[in-house]
């Protein structure tokens, strides 16, 4: 696989960037860690503190990474910086673990509850 990018610097030519797109390697990896979360959340479904734990654990290594080798492997040059945006940009954005809620939780609470019943 090819990890360079050609970008056009205007008067300078064509220049390579390193590309951070992923390897099939690494993705084949994602895939097969992807396919044991799905599994392992299939066999909880219906309890919700276990699905809670399982969301709380991925959360905690999301923020893991994010926090020590990603921040650690973060470029200290424009041409890195370029590519690394630049792959943000075409392979979907940057990552986000979002919340529920609350104010949504209860809504459907109280949307499978009948009326009176507290």
């Amino acid at each position: 696989m090819d990890n360079k990018n050609v970008v056009n610097s205007g008067d300078q030519g064509e220049r390579s960037l390193p590309a951070f797109s992923q390897p099939s390697e690494i993705s084949e990896k994602l895939d097969t860690v992807e396919e044991t979360f799905r599994t392992l959340a299939q066999q909880y479904e219906g309890d919700p503190i276990a699905l809670l734990a399982l969301l709380r654990r991925l959360e905690t290594i999301h923020v893991n990474i994010r926090e020590t080798l990603f921040q650690d492997s973060l470029p200290n040059n424009r041409q890195r910086l370029y590519a690394l945006l630049r792959d943000i940009e075409v392979q979907g954005g940057w990552p986000h673990i979002p919340r529920m809620k609350l104010q949504r939780f209860l809504a459907r609470f109280w949307d499978d509850e009948a009326p009176g019943q507290f």
